[in-house]
Order: C-alpha cells, then sequence, then structure tokens
C-alpha cells in the first residue's frame, strides 16, 4: 500500500511531502524536537492536519472509514501504556477487533494469531501474565507484537527500538525490512537506519531537508549540518549504507 503525505503542517509540521512506496521501509530521522513523533502522529491519524492531507493508495485517509483504517493501518507509540489492566494475550488480541463481526468472540485463529506473535516476538508463554509486570523491553515487543496481529497493510513505529537491547534491536530491524508489508519508522540511531531501511527522511525544525536512499541522505556534510557531529559514511561489501560517528562537530556558523 502506497503511503503519501502532501504539503503537511500541524504544531512543528511545515510543507512536509513524503512518498512510501508499497512493502519499503522508510526511516525518520531528525534530532530531538525534529517532527518525527508529530508526522507519525498526523499519519497514523492520531492527529488531524492543520494542513495538508495523508493518502493511502491515493485515498484521502480521512474519507477511509474508521473500520476499514483499523484494518489497513496500525500504529506504535514511542511509549506504550503502562498500566492497562488486562493480560497480555488480551492486549494482542485487541489487534483481532478490526477483523472480526461487531460483538463477535475471539475465534480459535484469533488465538493462534496471538500466540504466534507473541512466540516471534521472543515473548512465548508469557500470555498470561499481567501488562503491568513486563518490563519496558517486553512491553515494547508486545507493542509491537500487538500491531503485527491487526495484519496492517502500513505499519508506523515511533521509536520500535527504545528499551531494547542489541540483539533484539537487530531482530526488530531484520524482521520490519523482510515483512510483505509498508513500514515507517522513527529512528534515532543512524546505523541501524542506513543498515535496514529502503529510504530515509531527514527532519530538520519540521521541515524535510532530504529524502532518498541512505547514501544520498546521509552524507557527512548533511549529518555535520543537522546533528552537531562529524561522521565517516562508507559502504560495505553487501552495498549497505554504514555511518560511524568519529566525534562531535559545531554546526555550521555556529
Amino acid at each position: 500500500m502506497r503511503l503519501q503525505a502532501h504539503d503537511l503542517g500541524w504544531r512543528l509540521l511545515s510543507g512536509v511531502t513524503l512518498d512510501v512506496p508499497p512493502g519499503s521501509m522508510v526511516g525518520l530521522l531528525g534530532p530531538n524536537g525534529s517532527g518525527k513523533s508529530s508526522l507519525l502522529r498526523v499519519l497514523g491519524g492520531l492527529q488531524r492536519p492543520d494542513a495538508g492531507r495523508v493518502t493511502l493508495d491515493g485515498t484521502d485517509r480521512a474519507r477511509i472509514p474508521r473500520r476499514v483504517l483499523a484494518r489497513r493501518t496500525a500504529m506504535v507509540t514511542q511509549h506504550p501504556p503502562s498500566d492497562v489492566d488486562m493480560t497480555v494475550l488480551d492486549v494482542l488480541l485487541l489487534g483481532r477487533i478490526p477483523h472480526r463481526p461487531l460483538l463477535a468472540a475471539v475465534s480459535a485463529a484469533d488465538l493462534d494469531r496471538a500466540e504466534s506473535a507473541l512466540a516471534d516476538a521472543g515473548l512465548r508463554g508469557l500470555g498470561s501474565r499481567p501488562w503491568t509486570s513486563l518490563s519496558g523491553g517486553e512491553r515494547q515487543r508486545a507493542a509491537i507484537a500487538r500491531a503485527l496481529v491487526q495484519e496492517p497493510d502500513v505499519l508506523l513505529l515511533d521509536e520500535p527500538t527504545n528499551h531494547l537491547d542489541i540483539r533484539h534491536q537487530l531482530d526488530l530491524l531484520e524482521d520490519l525490512s523482510r515483512a510483505p508489508i509498508t513500514v515507517v519508522v522513527a529512528l534515532h540511531d543512524l546505523a541501524l537506519a542506513a543498515r535496514y531501511c529502503d529510504r530515509l527522511v531527514l527532519l530538520d525544525g519540521g521541515r524535510v531537508v532530504a529524502a532518498g536512499t541512505p547514501p544520498e541522505v546521509l552524507t557527512p556534510a548533511r549529518i555535520a549540518q543537522v546533528f552537531a557531529v562529524a561522521a565517516e559514511v562508507t559502504t560495505d561489501d553487501d552495498g549497505h549504507c554504514q555511518v560511524r560517528i568519529r566525534r562531535t562537530a559545531p554546526r555550521p556558523g555556529v
């Protein structure tokens, strides 16, 4: 499914336009306060833009029925709720609601999908645990599993590697890069974004500074300009862009 933003404006965001091809994984990059979370909230329909519009396969998302949208898009926020009075399995089963008739009971297929998602997230056997008993990393992985149980065409994630150790960061991004869905993910780690994303959108001050493939976006000059660090950008034997931060550097003109 093709996700597009057309000249969006909301709070910090100003004139943001982007095109996410079907089946691609697009990373949103930028320093704190650059507008990554705001953009995801507008793309996910959590906020209505003051200007511009968001389309799914050319249709304005504001014209798509909410139940249909719930089957087509899913979002994982930066800080999943911690005070939910439900079991882990029941939280995951919320992702199946858009696929069931109103008032229909949970099916055996729904249970199988939820249990399978828990196993894939490395949380096998935790379904009966209270949601509040999970650690921050476990809760993050369970929240992503719930979104995948929803079987969306478009998955939006805001800093999903927060609270995850290195192994689970790599596992998550590897799985997302192979998933047959459209993914938009906000990340802080330039090296991970360069390694796993097909395309990148670099934000600064609520505007798009650059968009394109990792080598096109992550040039040493642009990294220094936006992040105020010196970086070495190379290509590995598999053709993947590699970013190595060398040291802090003053912003141009400072």
